[in-house]
């Protein structure tokens, strides 16, 4: 994340899009932050509909099956 002014009162954030890395304001007129936009947003949502990106989890244990809480 980068500030754009150097000001404590008026500092904006910038962040970049994790699309195409383009330069967004982290402002509530991004409506589409921390994309740059709807399609930014929508490759990334199809990227993880298609399971190209996936969060690690550890498998589960061998005896899971007799698990009891």
């Amino acid at each position: 994340m980068k500030n754009i002014n150097n000001s404590s009162s008026n500092e904006i954030t910038e962040v970049a899009c994790p699309q195409c890395f383009k330069k967004v304001p982290w402002t509530e007129d991004s409506i589409y932050r921390p994309f740059c936009s709807k399609r930014c947003q929508m490759i990334d949502f199809g990227e993880w509909a298609m399971e190209k990106n996936t969060i690690p989890v550890e498998d589960p244990p061998d005896d899971w099956e007799n698990f009891e809480e």
